[in-house]
C-alpha cells in the first residue's frame, strides 16, 4: 500500500536560503516545488503564465514535475522549464542544469515497483484536491504523526489509524486533507473514512482506477498562526489484494514520524524491513530488518526528524 504525499500535512514554506541551496544541489523536483511555494504561485496560475508565452503545459504535468513522478525531457517541456525560471524569478539555467545532471545519472537509477502507480495516482490526487478547492499551501506543518497499519488474515490492508499533531503557519486553517491509496484491486467506493478526536469528516472524493480516496478532516477550531492541534482519523479498507508494503511520502521536512504495522496472527510475514528513498524512482536505501513482536506480530520504526523523500516498511510472505 502506497500512501501518497499529503500536501496539507507537510508543506512548510521554504526560506529563500533553502531555495538557493536546492538550486545548487537539487533534486530538480524539490527545487521547483520550493520555488512555487516561495513565490506563492498555484499550478493553474503557472499554466496561465506559460500559455501567455506560447507554451502549453497541463496542470497535471506541472504536478508530476514538482512531485518527482516525471521529469521534463521533450524539447517543448525543456522550453517550458526555461520559461519557468523567468516566471519564478530564478537564475537563468538553474533548473535546466539540475535536469541535465539528473539525466546523466538516469541510467543508474532502477525504476521502483510502484513508480508507475505513483505517476498515475499523482494526476488523480491533483484532480481530487482541485475538486475540494485545496490551496497549494495547506497552512500546516507536521509536528508529530503516529500511524498504525493493520494487515488482515488474508494478507490484505484492513485499515489504518493516525494520531496527528500539526502547527499552523498562517491564520484561519480549519481542515486537513487525508489521502488514502489502496492496493491493487482496492474499491475506493467501499473505503470508509473515520474521524476521531477533535475533527469530523467533511467532503470525500475518490478515483476508482487508482484506488485513491481524499477526505476532508474538519477541525473543531479555526487555528491561528503558531497554534498546534491534535486530531485523529482513519480509513477502513479491506478491499484490495495481498499487501506487501506500506509507504508514505514527505514533500518537506517535518517532525517525528512513527509507523507501526500489525499483522494478523494467522498470517505472519517471514521477513520485514524498513527503508527510505530520496524519490519515487530512486533505489531503496537505509534498509534495516525489523523483528516481529507481540502476539499479533507487530513491527515499527521511529523517524525523529523527517526529511523530504519516502519512508516505509515492506515484507515477504514466503
Amino acid at each position: 500500500m502506497r500512501q501518497h504525499p499529503t500536501p496539507d500535512a507537510d508543506d512548510f514554506p521554504p526560506a529563500e536560503a533553502d531555495l538557493e541551496q536546492l538550486l545548487r544541489t537539487g533534486p530538480f523536483h524539490l527545487a521547483l516545488r520550493a520555488a512555487l511555494q516561495l513565490r506563492g504561485l498555484p499550478l493553474q496560475r503557472v499554466r496561465h503564465h506559460l500559455a501567455g508565452r506560447g507554451i502549453t503545459v497541463g496542470v497535471t504535468s506541472l504536478s508530476y514535475w514538482q512531485q518527482g513522478a516525471r521529469r521534463p525531457q521533450r524539447p517543448e517541456s525543456l522550453r517550458a522549464v526555461r520559461e519557468l525560471e523567468d516566471v519564478l524569478r530564478l537564475p537563468a539555467e538553474s533548473l535546466i542544469r539540475l535536469l541535465v545532471a539528473e539525466g546523466a545519472a538516469e541510467g543508474e537509477r532502477p525504476q521502483g515497483r510502484s513508480y508507475r502507480a505513483l505517476v498515475e495516482a499523482s494526476g488523480s490526487v491533483e484532480m481530487l484536491l482541485a475538486e475540494l478547492e485545496s490551496p497549494v499551501d495547506g497552512g500546516l506543518h507536521t509536528v508529530g504523526h503516529h500511524e498504525r497499519v493493520r494487515i488482515g488474515p488474508d494478507r490484505e490492508l484492513v485499515g489504518r489509524d493516525s494520531q496527528h499533531v500539526v502547527r499552523a503557519h498562517r491564520d484561519g486553517v480549519d481542515r486537513y486533507l487525508a489521502v488514502h491509496h489502496g492496493d491493487p484491486g482496492c474499491d475506493p467506493s467501499r473505503v470508509a473514512v473515520r474521524a476521531g478526536e477533535n475533527c469530523r469528516t467533511g467532503r470525500v472524493r475518490w478515483h476508482r482506477e487508482t484506488g485513491l480516496v481524499v477526505a476532508e478532516m474538519l477541525f473543531d477550531a479555526r487555528l491561528r498562526a503558531g497554534d498546534t492541534y491534535f486530531f485523529e482519523y482513519g480509513f477502513e479498507d479491506g478491499t484490495g489484494g495481498a499487501c506487501v508494503e506500506y509507504v508514505r511520502g514527505f514533500s518537506f521536512a517535518g517532525g517525528q514520524y512513527v509507523l507501526q504495522v500489525r499483522f494478523d496472527e494467522r498470517a505472519l510475514p517471514v521477513r520485514c524491513r524498513r527503508f527510505a528513498q530520496s524519490s519515487a524512482g530512486a533505489p531503496r536505501a537505509a534498509r534495516q530488518d525489523l523483528t516481529l513482536s507481540g502476539r499479533h506480530g507487530t513491527v515499527h520504526f521511529v523517524e525523529q526528524g523527517v526529511r523530504p523523500g519516502i519512508l516505509g516498511v515492506d515484507w515477504d510472505w514466503e
